[in-house]
């Protein structure tokens, strides 16, 4: 199940990019995080629910909250309008959290490649506090191409591979997915950052996820 719900995060994290990339209309993308987020908040009850006595899946289950919070929070966000420093900023608690359950996988659950991917995630929430929660908008275009990017990389992809059974040989996989992080987000800074704000623009990525503050961009 748990997989399950982590293909639908991917949708969610590449519908996210394409918003911050002003390819999707706000209020649009709003619908899926509402139906993603509360996926992801009856998954892991369910997981938790009737699994008591099994401490790794109730580990595993307690993190897809961190992602049904922060897609519900989104949601309602840009529906309502409402300034986006919470989000930031819970995203901040996410990124720290995250680095917890990267250790869990790698030293507890024995499983590598998520111990990465969970990096991946700890990287891109880190962003969304940065962009949200301390209003650098000139990291737009960088976070809306990392958000989509790993909306198929750490989400979409892998619980494929589970649900199919091919998810095998995670130092493997673990290594493959730290060398692209590395290699693709390190090249994407300097094409993405350079973007400045440009008085013609209408439009933000704060006023994207539902902030009141609007620069401007090209």
């Amino acid at each position: 199940m748990g997989a399950v719900g982590l293909l639908y995060v991917g949708a969610v994290l590449f519908i996210n990019g394409m918003m911050l990339l002003k390819m999707v209309e706000p209020r649009a993308a709003a619908i899926l995080n509402l139906f993603v987020g509360a996926l992801q908040v009856i998954t892991p009850t369910v997981l938790i629910i009737t699994n008591p006595g099994n401490p790794a899946q109730i580990l595993g289950a307690s993190g897809i909250y961190l992602f049904g919070f922060t897609y519900l929070y989104v949601g309602i966000n840009l529906l309502g309008g409402f300034d986006s420093t919470g989000v930031g900023y819970f995203s901040l608690f996410v990124a720290v959290m995250a680095l917890g359950y990267s250790y869990a996988n790698f030293r507890l659950l024995g499983d590598p490649a998520f111990g990465v991917i969970w990096l991946y995630w700890a990287y891109l929430w880190f962003l969304f506090f940065v962009l949200l929660g301390l209003k650098h908008e000139q990291i737009t275009r960088y976070t809306g191409w990392v958000t989509a990017i790993q909306g198929w990389i750490t989400a979409a992809i892998p619980a494929f591979m589970v649900l199919t059974g091919y998810w095998q040989n995670t130092n493997l996989i673990a290594l493959v997915l730290a060398v692209f992080g590395l290699v693709v987000f390190i090249g994407l800074w300097p094409l993405t950052r350079g973007s400045k704000p440009a008085a013609a623009a209408p439009s933000s990525s704060d006023e994207a996820l539902g902030g009141t503050h609007r620069p401007r961009w090209t």
